[in-house]
């Protein structure tokens, strides 16, 4: 049975069915769990969500919470909760980035070597690519943001390789976020891989122009999907979903999209990821024409852009890299500055930022890693411009071991 009470009215071992309000105002990656844990407790009733539905068949009730018989009915729930697995092969964000810098150095290489390879009128090697996506998997199942982060930092002329590099990382960690099973992991970090196949045959100066594309050369660029789709298919060996991702990853659930103008349920799940992925890496990328966003900005502006993306695809993404991702610039509540670094394990509103600089007093500080998980740390309250700070180079603060 459900019940809908206020947030100060929650106890340990009540079961939280539904938070009442907005995802993204509450820090949990997911509902229809029991409370168990009083720092999760205090998180909640700390943060903006006022009321939430309880299942009081699953977990204790409001008018039982200080009854003799609750007491052991929390133990009976809490005997159910499944216990915390072993991390599998998971390693420690310092751990991973070298490995990561080197599967990126090498991924570009094979995302070049495949364009190369493409315009000469060769089949792509997927023997050769599902090697490279097998790294990168095991990349992002060791530690998720490592890779990601690292193969945002490219220069604009590298975008269009390190960009299909990206854009597998990212399926591959969305989809592990949608719990699809690993084979299906790996095929969608091979259609992120292969999305952009059809830019190889986009003239070069289109492709890197500086400035506003005309008409006709938008026109040109537009017709990237279909041709990559023709790639795929006259080589053969491309997967079902290697082939709906290249032709479909620009449509929109309005039906804006393009090439074929398709709406919401007519677009293929993989569609959708694709979709969501190839844009948050673009706009965070340095490109010829632009510097890329910051992520955390551009996550907040992915969120007001109604009928581009599926809610609960982008939902998953969201919670796969963070409210606010590797890389964004913060200031906590005590006025410093700080670089987000790691992703907390249960809360997206909690990430480990490493503080360097005091906005009381214009000056950068000695480094330091703040945990915003512990009890009593500060909070973010906003994100921040570097440039508003003449702040160069974020990066250095984040993407060193």
């Amino acid at each position: 049975m459900l019940k809908k009470i206020a947030i100060g009215q929650l106890t340990l071992g009540m079961h939280v069915h539904e938070f009442c309000g907005s995802w993204m105002d509450h820090p949990f990656w997911r509902e229809d769990f029991v409370i168990d844990n009083p720092d999760d407790l205090r998180q909640i009733q700390s943060c903006n969500i006022k009321e939430v539905w309880i299942d009081i068949g699953k977990g204790v009730d409001v008018a039982g919470a200080t009854k003799p018989e609750t007491e052991a009915r929390i133990n009976a729930v809490l005997k159910h909760i499944p216990q915390p697995q072993p991390a599998e092969v998971r390693c420690s964000r310092t751990e991973e980035l070298q490995r990561a810098a080197r599967i990126c150095a090498q991924g570009k290489e094979a995302v070049v070597s495949m364009f190369q390879e493409v315009r000469m009128g060769k089949a792509v090697d997927h023997e050769a690519a599902a090697a490279l996506v097998d790294e990168i998997s095991s990349s992002v199942l060791r530690n998720p943001g490592a890779l990601i982060s690292l193969a945002r930092l490219r220069s604009a002329d590298d975008y269009t390789y390190m960009h299909s590099v990206a854009v597998c990382a990212l399926m591959v960690s969305l989809a592990r976020q949608l719990s699809l099973d690993d084979q299906t992991i790996r095929a969608a970090g091979m259609a992120g891989l292969l999305h952009d196949l059809g830019k190889a045959l986009m003239p070069m100066e289109v492709l890197n122009k500086p400035g506003k594309l005309t008409d006709e050369e938008f026109r040109i660029i537009k017709s990237h999907p279909v041709e990559g789709h023709r790639l795929l298919v006259e080589g053969g060996g491309a997967g079902a979903i290697s082939l709906v991702v290249c032709l479909y990853h620009h449509e929109k659930i309005d039906g804006s999209g393009y090439p074929k103008g398709l709406k919401d349920a007519e677009i293929s799940l993989y569609a959708k990821m694709g979709a969501v992925c190839d844009v948050y890496d673009a706009i965070t990328s340095n490109r010829p024409y632009k510097s890329g966003w910051d992520p955390a900005e551009s996550i907040r502006k992915m969120t007001e852009w109604s009928g581009h993306f599926d809610t609960r695809v982008f939902q998953a993404f969201v919670k796969s890299i963070g409210i606010y991702p590797i890389g964004s610039l913060v200031k906590l509540s005590s006025g410093r500055l700080g670089v987000v670094i790691e992703q907390s394990p249960k809360s997206l509103l909690t990430p480990q930022v490493k503080v360097f600089f005091s906005t009381k007093s214009k000056t950068y500080i000695p480094p330091e890693l703040i945990n915003l998980t512990k009890q009593g740390a500060e909070k973010i309250v906003s994100r921040e411009d570097a440039a508003t700070w003449s702040i160069e180079d974020v990066s250095r603060f984040w993407a060193n071991p």
